[in-house]
């Protein structure tokens, strides 16, 4: 069974439906462990009361950034993580973490990368400049992680309609209900073996 650990620093939302696709049996795949980097964040909360080990670790815990990404890495390891998850996670990887999990780490946007993606481009932000661009749509990208903001490799991407009289908050509402949903047939192929993962550099 493969092992997921998530990294998230605010609601938790879509790590709580990849645990109920996996509770469910949707998923074949075991929630391992959580990793925030804000103590007071929902997904903590939510690993918690579901019995999944939780961690805070930050600049706050570990004032050393490469402390901070060794701690992330051996967390992850200590809790035989396969797979890692990074959702709404508002911090850059480290480059061990990156190193010990590469093509393993998978993130989720909203919107259809390469647009409105980079430094800053997160939730309301991005569904204020969706709108602000006239875009008739928008939609969600399930993506690898590498060294860039929502730069690595797209696994896949799902559509959303931008509708007359949406506001960011309207719309984002809508894209994370997309979010929900495709997060797990994603991973729910990518486990299956249905999508191909990019060739390992010679280096890496």
């Amino acid at each position: 069974m493969i092992r997921l650990g998530f990294l998230a620093s605010h609601r938790g939302t879509n790590m709580q439906a990849v645990v109920d696709a996996c509770l469910a049996g949707r998923l074949a795949a075991t929630p391992a462990v959580v990793v925030s980097n804000n103590h007071t964040a929902g997904a903590l909360t939510r690993a918690q009361a579901l019995g999944i080990p939780a961690y805070h670790l930050s600049q706050k815990t570990f004032a050393d950034a490469d402390a901070l990404d060794q701690a992330i890495v051996r967390t992850m390891e200590r809790h035989l993580v396969d797979w890692i998850l990074t959702v709404g996670y508002m911090k850059k990887l480290g480059p061990r973490l990156l190193a010990s999990y590469h093509n393993r780490i998978i993130n989720i946007h909203p919107s259809l990368l390469p647009k409105y993606g980079g430094q800053g481009m997160y939730g309301e932000h991005v569904h204020a400049a969706v709108l602000a661009a006239g875009e008739f749509e928008t939609g969600v990208t399930v993506h690898l992680v590498n060294e860039e903001y929502d730069q690595g490799p797209i696994l896949g991407q799902a559509r959303v309609p931008v509708m007359p009289g949406d506001t960011p908050a309207s719309l984002g509402a809508r894209v994370l209900e997309t979010e929900h949903v495709f997060l797990v047939e994603t991973l729910g192929q990518l486990l299956a073996g249905e999508i191909e993962l990019p060739a390992a550099s010679a280096d890496s």
